[in-house]
């Protein structure tokens, strides 16, 4: 394969794990010589999404969308998110006979259920109907993929990630103010209701508590707790340096497929306490790099013994060549499958 397009209603100026994902995986698929483009809101007029306006939903319509598809001429369409223009791109798949792949990075129906009173039950049906519509979806870790199997998700397809170890390492000095008490006990992520800050903000822990990111929550949560740290948002070698002043990283989400994060502060040598859900599950098991524990607290006192070192050596497992690789032969895999569904008839026609 030698050309992807790739659809995504989540892009710069967005900083969050979805973008950081497609960026690195473009970048690494071009040095396997596969070019790689991409349609996103930038091409289009848009408006902020509801309750999440750092995501700008694009104004546009089927023919414009098919239009810059046609004019991409790449031989596969992997659509990213479930936004606008995934919806667009993947009916303008289906109605040219193009092979598409989409990929499952957020557990949306648990975010809306978050913010508004919708069941579960209707948003993954949603959901289901246009991932099963693809050619294959691809999920980022063997939790995730159960789980939406036992819902009903078909053709499921998987796609790890990877972590920057250049960027992302152990690093000399200090950027935090001085005068925290030690240990430092770490949040890295998006400040909004769905990342369950709040389980983290609340714990009864010795030491300090710091908070790097920004989001629609992060002047309320500066009012409600003057005794935590808040840097807001870093970017490049100043996030990595954050990370590795940590004592801790605490993950507290309960909704995320991944966690992008928790391999950038193992890489930084950082270990990790988080609940014993999907992503942490995953992504630390029994690798020995943090612990999981229903008592966040106990959890994140207890990832205080564990060797920095040592948690080093579990990230880099995790390659972004690798990932790229993964998605590749997934995105052949489901373009050869394609082929022979739609070859099949008009050979028996001929």
């Amino acid at each position: 394969m030698t050309s992807i397009l790739i659809v995504t209603d989540a892009w710069h100026p967005q900083i969050n794990g979805v973008v950081r994902s497609l960026e690195r995986t473009a970048e690494e698929l071009e040095k396997l010589g596969v070019r790689v483009e991409v349609l996103s809101p930038q091409e289009f007029r848009t408006l902020p999404c509801p309750t999440y306006p750092e995501i700008r939903l694009s104004l546009t319509h089927k023919g414009a969308v098919r239009r810059m598809i046609e004019a991409f001429g790449c031989e596969h369409l992997h659509i990213a998110t479930e936004g606008p223009l995934g919806l667009l791109a993947a009916s303008v798949a289906r109605k040219t006979g193009r092979s598409f792949t989409t990929s499952y990075h957020t557990r949306f129906p648990e975010y809306l259920s978050a913010r508004l009173p919708v069941p579960l039950s209707w948003s993954y049906s949603w959901l289901r109907r246009f991932h099963n519509s693809a050619n294959g979806c691809m999920v980022a870790t063997r939790s995730l993929e159960n789980d939406l199997r036992a819902r009903g998700f078909e053709n499921l397809m998987r796609w790890s990630r990877g972590v920057d170890e250049d960027l992302f390492k152990p690093y000399e000095g200090s950027v935090l103010p001085p005068d925290l008490p030690r240990p430092v006990f770490m949040y890295v992520g998006r400040v909004s209701v769905e990342k369950n800050i709040e389980a983290f903000l609340d714990l009864k822990l010795s030491g300090s508590k710091v908070v790097v990111g920004g989001g629609p929550q992060l002047d309320q949560l500066r009012r409600e707790y003057p005794n935590v740290h808040f840097t807001g948002s870093k970017l490049g070698e100043e996030l990595a340096r954050h990370y590795s002043d940590a004592d801790v990283f605490v993950f507290p989400s309960l909704t995320d497929t991944f966690g992008n994060v928790m391999l950038e502060a193992l890489a930084c040598g950082v270990p990790v306490a988080a609940f014993p859900v999907m992503g942490p599950l995953d992504v630390i098991g029994d690798t020995g790099a943090g612990v999981l524990s229903e008592d966040l607290a106990e959890a994140a006192e207890a990832a205080l013994d564990i060797p920095r070192d040592h948690c080093r050596k579990i990230a880099l497992n995790y390659t972004w060549a690798a990932s790229a690789k993964q998605f590749l032969d997934n995105c052949v895999e489901a373009r050869d499958q394609f082929m022979r569904v739609h070859e099949a008839p008009a050979k028996a026609a001929e």
